[in-house]
C-alpha cells in the first residue's frame, strides 16, 4: 500500500493534476464511474498516455476512505521524458546515444536493477511502455540506487513506434535475445544504438524481433540456457562500452 502523502484522490483534482503538468504513475478508476467529469478525466488521461486500471469500489477504499469519487493517482516519484523530446536534445549535446528499450519488465527489482546498471554504464535514458511494465515505486526506486534521479525514463504508448522513431532518428535497434546465433561482440555498438531487453515471461515480442536492426545474445557456455534480465542487460551494456572504448 502505498503511502497516504503519495497519492491524490478525487476526479477533479485528479483532472487538475494532469493538466498542470504532474506526472503519474497509475490512476485507478471505479468500474461503474460515468458522467461528463468521468469523460474529462479520461481525455486528459489518455492524451497524456497516464496508465489506467478500472477497479472494483473495494479496491478504490483501500487507498483512502475520504471523498475519492471514484478515482485515485498514485503520483509518481519520477519526472517522465518523451522520446520526441529526448532524443534531439542528445544529438545537440554531441552525445552518442545509447538507449534502453524494455519490453514490459514487470518485476520491479529488476527493473530497478536494470536502472542502477544502465546509470553505471553510461545510458542516455530507459524506453518502458505506459502499460505492461514495472511500475517506477518505492521498491524499484530503493534498488535503483538512486539511479532514477538521473536517468531519464520514457513512458510511451507504443513501444514499436518507439522503436520506429528510434529508427528514423538514425539510431540502430538491436534486440538482445537467445533467438539468435550471433554474439553481442559480433555486433557494432559504435554508432547510436537502442538496446531492447525482454520481459522474464515471453522475451521481447515478435514484432520488436522483427523490427529491429540486429539481434544478439550474451555469449554463455553453461547448462543453464537464460540469464536474469537484470544481469543480461548489463553484459549488453558492458559490451557496448567495451567497444565505445576500444
Amino acid at each position: 500500500m502505498n503511502k497516504k502523502s503519495d497519492i491524490i484522490y478525487g476526479i477533479r483534482t485528479v483532472i487538475e493534476a494532469v493538466k498542470s503538468g504532474q506526472h503519474l504513475e497509475r490512476v485507478f478508476i471505479q468500474k461503474s464511474l460515468k458522467g461528463d467529469l468521468y469523460k474529462e478525466l479520461m481525455l486528459e488521461l489518455h492524451r497524456t498516455s497516464t496508465p489506467i486500471s478500472k477497479v472494483p469500489p473495494e479496491r478504490i477504499d483501500k487507498f483512502t476512505k475520504k471523498n475519492h469519487q471514484g478515482v485515485v493517482a498514485l503520483i509518481s516519484p519520477v519526472q517522465y521524458h518523451t522520446l520526441e523530446h529526448l532524443v534531439p536534445q542528445l544529438y545537440e549535446q554531441g552525445k552518442n546515444p545509447l538507449l534502453l528499450i524494455l519490453d514490459e519488465i514487470t518485476d520491479v527489482r529488476n527493473f530497478g536493477a536494470i536502472a542502477r546498471t544502465a546509470e553505471c554504464l553510461g545510458v542516455d535514458g530507459v524506453v518502458i511502455p505506459s502499460r505492461g511494465g514495472a511500475q517506477i515505486n518505492e521498491d524499484a526506486v530503493k534498488t535503483s540506487a538512486g539511479a532514477f534521479n538521473y536517468l531519464p525514463v520514457c513512458r510511451e504508448k507504443n513501444l514499436l513506434d518507439a522503436a520506429r522513431y528510434l529508427k528514423e532518428s538514425g539510431i540502430s535497434v538491436i534486440s538482445c535475445s537467445e533467438k539468435t546465433k550471433k554474439t553481442l561482440d559480433q555486433m557494432d555498438f559504435t554508432s547510436p544504438t537502442a538496446i531492447i531487453m525482454g520481459s522474464e515471461e515471453r522475451g521481447i515480442s515478435s514484432e520488436l524481433l522483427d523490427l529491429s536492426d540486429g539481434i544478439a545474445k550474451v555469449p554463455m557456455s553453461g547448462s543453464i540456457e537464460s540469464l536474469n534480465v537484470s544481469v543480461a542487460a548489463g553484459m549488453a551494456l558492458y559490451e557496448v562500452q567495451r567497444q565505445r572504448k576500444s
